[in-house]
């Protein structure tokens, strides 16, 4: 099929231009990020397309060029200030016509704004909010920045702000609202009427893995008081199995030293190959040969038996970690001793 500038191009034809224009190298990255039969629907397209114009070639590059400017000024500054850069450069009807495509397909998130603050200005601002208040801004920072914040505050309410991120389930958009307008938000919401998913068990965990082992750990002594479930939960997902990359080599050796050599192969089972190597490369040649052909043998094994030795091995980790003759590295940067 070919491609002339006065046809009306569908998003996936726009798509497939642009990746044929982009070459096979540069597709062939963006297709890692794509569902399945997104990745079909682009591939069907691209066999089809016979011949480009040059015209319409450099059309749909030039639309994704705007948009992904767009994109990048909406990050910087919110919806107004992209609209206003946008409209500088293409003028005032291209730039109604991006910001409009992207806000109806995508949702700016709420304290975008916030996000780009100085953590440590923006704990100045909230440090005496609701412990409430706090964890919904927090619940929609990065980790590393809730991390810094969740880290400075009051060691009594650091278990209080963790356990209402982690209940946090949905929030009225009004909610959200009132709280940026507390927070003097220059970025106009876009939070549609239903209600927006935040926080989480998920959430939680992402910051306490990203702050120091001080402050992780008061906060889950204080938690598995008061909220042992809830507790159980975060801790079981706080370090997964394929984070033993994380590990040093030696620290790796001195966990192989209390694994059950069956457990391991079942775990290893439903792991990665950068995972297998790393646990390969820090045993006797004549133990990893043993444990490879245990897995060869062992045949097909049930997903759920490969979590329960991952979480053995995992368990073996973090009690080797809390008696401190192993150190995972972490974001938050545990205080090291020479």
């Amino acid at each position: 099929m070919s491609k002339n500038p006065d046809e009306k191009l569908t998003g996936v034809q726009k798509s497939a231009i642009l990746l044929i224009a982009l070459g096979p190298e540069k597709s062939a990255s963006i297709f890692k990020h794509l569902k399945e039969e997104e990745i079909e629907e682009l591939t069907l397209e691209i066999a089809n397309t016979r011949t480009i114009t040059p015209q319409v070639k450099e059309q749909v590059v030039e639309e994704f060029y705007q948009v992904c400017l767009a994109q990048q000024y909406i990050a910087e500054g919110g919806i107004n200030y992209a609209k206003e850069l946008l409209e500088k450069s293409f003028g005032e009807d291209r730039a109604r016509d991006v910001i409009g495509k992207l806000t109806a397909s995508l949702q700016v998130k709420p304290f975008e704004f916030v996000r780009k603050t100085d953590p440590s200005q923006l704990l100045n601002f909230i440090q005496d909010e609701h412990p409430q208040t706090i964890a919904l801004i927090l619940s929609y920072l990065s980790p590393g920045q809730a991390a810094l914040i969740i880290s400075a505050l009051p060691p009594d309410r650091q278990a209080d702000v963790a356990k209402r991120i982690a209940v946090m389930d949905r929030t009225s958009p009004d909610i959200i609202k009132e709280v940026e307008k507390v927070l003097e938000s220059k970025l106009a919401s876009l939070v549609n009427q239903d209600y927006t998913i935040i926080g989480g068990v998920d959430a939680v965990v992402e910051i306490l893995n990203t702050v120091d082992r001080g402050t992780e750990k008061h906060i889950m002594e204080t938690m598995e008081i008061e909220e042992p479930e809830l507790a159980d939960e975060i801790r079981k997902k706080m370090f997964v199995f394929e984070d033993i990359l994380l590990l040093d080599d030696r620290a790796i050796q001195r966990v192989l030293r209390d694994v059950d050599n069956g457990d391991l192969a079942i775990a290893l089972k439903g792991s990665n190959e950068e995972v297998q190597n790393a646990i390969f490369n820090n045993m006797s040649k004549r133990l990893a040969v043993m444990i490879k052909e245990d897995m060869e043998f062992m045949g097909p094994v049930r997903m759920k038996d490969v979590e329960e030795a991952q979480q053995k091995i995992v368990n073996i980790i973090r009690k080797l970690e809390d008696s401190a003759e192993i150190v995972i590295s972490r974001g938050g940067g545990d205080e090291i001793v020479v």
